[in-house]
């Protein structure tokens, strides 16, 4: 079987980037210097905690780098009401995507009718002023059912994108240490399969590489949550990624590492 190749230039591969600048000891100085990276490679967003707004706002003004601002982060525990509050916030101060966390103890608890209320409600307000949502599963906690549950969910809402986690939804293993394994190649293909095909997909958590880039392009995956996007981009261009479309090969992988995006 021959190998399996994608077209790609520098360009496309930056708007599939979601820059993440999210980690909770950033200061506003290191938010800055990663919002001006952002514009710098021309991404697809800024993805910045809500605080932020205004000041990615000023930075990327007259850029084509939206910004895209996190809902009920990392956790998903708020009311409905402060999420849907904190939306309409974040809107209102110049973001142009929302990535807003499931309750995730609701669909645990096959509370779906709860969960459903909330993606739609969240997603009317969004809608309505002009953005995206995405709807973050935090895979990690979640078994395949409730993972094909959401993404029915979604589709049936028509939310814009699924996506596998936080990047900080840390699960506690048998020895009382907490790790986690983030955008996971079987359940990228599981929510490619369940969602909708208006419903893009995006993968965050352990995308750390040129090759994780292709490959999970590859599966379908139109946005990539990433911190290491300085890296990458520079990989591109040392491996010969122009403003032109290039013929690139897939190597296949099992699955992504695991880290923080």
């Amino acid at each position: 079987m021959a190998p399996q190749t994608i077209s790609v230039s520098l360009p496309k591969l930056a708007k599939v980037i979601d820059h993440s600048l999210l980690h909770p000891t950033m200061t506003d100085a290191q938010v800055r210097s990663g919002l001006e990276l952002s514009r710098k490679y021309n991404v697809a967003t800024a993805c910045v905690k809500p605080y932020s707004v205004p000041l990615a706002r000023e930075v990327l003004a007259g850029s084509q780098v939206g910004i895209c601002a996190v809902v009920g982060f990392p956790h998903g525990n708020s009311v409905a009401a402060v999420k849907i509050t904190e939306t309409q916030d974040a809107l209102a101060a110049g973001a142009t995507e929302i990535d807003m966390v499931v309750n995730i103890g609701k669909v645990l608890s096959g509370e779906w009718e709860y969960v459903e209320h909330e993606i739609q409600a969240i997603n009317r307000v969004t809608v309505a002023k002009g953005a995206i949502l995405k709807v973050i599963f935090e895979n990690d906690f979640l078994e395949d059912t409730h993972i094909i549950k959401l993404c029915e969910i979604c589709t049936r809402q028509e939310v814009a994108f699924v996506k596998t986690s936080t990047g900080y939804g840390f699960v506690k293993q048998p020895d009382g240490m907490y790790t986690y394994k983030g955008a996971t190649i079987p359940h990228l293909k599981l929510m490619r399969q369940h969602s909708g095909p208006n419903v893009q997909i995006k993968a965050a958590g352990g995308v750390r590489t040129l090759d994780d880039f292709l490959y999970v392009m590859s599966l379908g995956v139109t946005r990539v949550g990433a911190s290491a996007t300085e890296a990458i981009m520079n990989e591109a261009a040392a491996r010969g990624l122009t403003d032109e479309d290039k013929e690139f090969e897939v190597k296949e992988k099992e699955s992504t590492t695991s880290g923080s995006y």
